[in-house]
């Protein structure tokens, strides 16, 4: 493997703040990270994303080769043309910015496309900048679509070595195989060196899955800010104000819709509620109901793929 350093640069501004920040609170700094381009349904790890960088005080600690990482001729960046020239590039960028809570509690957040390539010393480098930067936690987001309706609350699964800290949660089977992502080989791999990382995953409608659905992202970010103790008002407002108008807009076209439409939902609601209802009396098979099983949720998974591909998404 080539040198891990080579894939990324320090901001010596930035770097020399968050130094200084990681001397002041001797307990670590917290990471956040999300790749955008793979699955993350209802858009939600990119509307958290983009909704901490509106709201909080950043800068940029270190920058990765993105012109190494990224495949253009699989996500092309735009360009804009204006009568005979072009006059603007949408460059691609996967940065580390440390960010200020609404108390000014520093953090670390790791963005950008997904790599294309050469994930494993991609994940070794994010493990250098985690043990630089003194990260007493890593915490990674998005949505999956799973079968539930957008009429109940939205459910969460954690995962990795610190899934404790997002309580009162059940697995929903054993074992799964689902196509890998960067930001799943990162989080195995510091879990592997022996460094403490979450993943949380929202469950998002799946018939609502490739439209933003901030439910899930507002979901998301109340398990991240609990676990973590981070402070984000500003996000949660925003969030939760334009959930609001999602519902709204949901049931506006449900309302316009065909009774298949109509049906499904129902029947969601009704499989959601009698396996609520099983749990609340310490059984998962107290009621008749057909829960997904591994296989058919890894289905899920590729056809959720597929449907991006076919509209040229990553």
């Amino acid at each position: 493997m080539l040198d891990p350093q080579g894939l990324y640069e320090w901001e010596p501004k930035g770097l020399a703040v968050a130094d200084l920040a990681l001397a002041q609170d001797t307990a670590g700094l917290v990471m956040l990270y999300h790749f955008d381009g793979y699955i993350d349904a209802g858009e939600t790890g990119d509307q958290i994303v983009r909704r901490l960088l509106d709201g909080q005080p950043h800068q940029v600690v270190a920058r990765f080769d993105h012109d190494r990482l990224i495949d253009y001729r699989a996500r092309r960046p735009l360009l804009t043309f204006q009568r005979d020239r072009w006059t603007a590039y949408e460059t691609p960028a996967i940065e580390l910015r440390l960010v200020q809570d609404a108390t000014g509690a520093p953090f670390l957040l790791l963005s950008g496309p997904e790599p294309d390539v050469e994930w494993e010393r991609f994940a070794v480098a994010v493990r250098q900048l985690v043990e630089r930067l003194g990260v007493r936690l890593s915490v990674n987001f998005h949505g999956i679509p799973m079968g539930v309706p957008h009429t109940r609350p939205v459910g969460i699964t954690p995962h990795g070595n610190r899934s404790e800290l997002v309580r009162g949660h059940r697995p929903l089977f054993e074992e799964a195989q689902v196509p890998g992502s960067a930001e799943s080989l990162v989080e195995f791999r510091l879990a592997e060196a022996g460094h403490d990382v979450l993943g949380i995953a929202a469950h998002v409608p799946h018939y609502v899955a490739r439209s933003p659905y901030p439910d899930a992202a507002l979901t998301a970010l109340e398990a991240l800010t609990s676990a973590t103790g981070l402070v984000l008002p500003h996000t949660a407002h925003a969030l939760r104000t334009a959930a609001l108008r999602t519902q709204e807009e949901i049931e506006r076209q449900i309302a316009e819709g065909d009774e298949e439409l109509v049906g499904l939902v129902r029947g969601l609601e009704h499989q959601y509620d009698a396996v609520a209802g099983a749990e609340t009396r310490g059984s998962l098979v107290a009621e008749p109901v057909d829960l997904p099983s591994a296989d058919e949720l890894g289905a899920e998974f590729e056809r959720f793929l597929a449907d991006r591909e076919g509209d040229g998404g990553q």
